[in-house]
């Protein structure tokens, strides 16, 4: 890496800027072409230095103020059959597996489902429960009360390795 990746690095980890051309924005800031600030970010993922590139919004500025987890306590032998199906879901925003913690925690199977109020929100969790047949499996539905922190993700050895370097 040089100078110029990490420089891109620090302008990334604080969001790409919102206009028409961010990434002509981007390579602007360290001039460069449009094209070789893609081709940094492409080997850069490729590398492994960047391990994901994606978008995160911030849904209570648009209005999105319910949010719920819905834990799923789904037969092992049913989870990837019930995951697929939840995450068809339109509204179904994440769904993922996790391990269940015995005498502690039984569920295994999380989905998120946002909406601008909770009747909305307590609806759309009916409807997939009955389009994907989930009236047998135990659930609880934890509705948001505060957000903490929404952002993307932060190099911290980003200074390290400069002051190896």
């Amino acid at each position: 890496m040089d100078e110029l990746d990490y420089q891109l690095l620090e302008l990334l980890q604080q969001g790409l800027p919102v206009c028409p051309e961010p990434y002509a924005q981007l390579a602007d800031t360290l001039a460069l072409s449009e094209q070789d600030l893609i081709e940094r970010i492409q080997y850069l993922k490729k590398t492994g230095v960047i391990k994901r590139f994606g978008v995160i919004v911030n849904h209570r500025v648009l209005g999105y103020r319910a949010n719920a987890m819905i834990v799923w306590n789904v037969p092992d032998a049913h989870v990837e059959r019930v995951g697929q199906a939840l995450s068809q879901i339109h509204y179904v925003s994440l769904c993922y597996q996790r391990p269940r913690k015995p005498g502690i925690w039984p569920y295994n199977l999380y989905c998120m489902v946002y909406g601008k109020d909770r009747e909305t929100v307590l609806q759309q969790i009916d409807a997939l429960i009955r389009r994907c047949h989930l009236q047998d499996f135990s659930y609880q539905v934890l509705f948001s009360t505060r957000c903490f922190k929404q952002r993307g993700a932060l190099y911290p050895v980003l200074q390290t390795e400069k002051a190896d370097g």
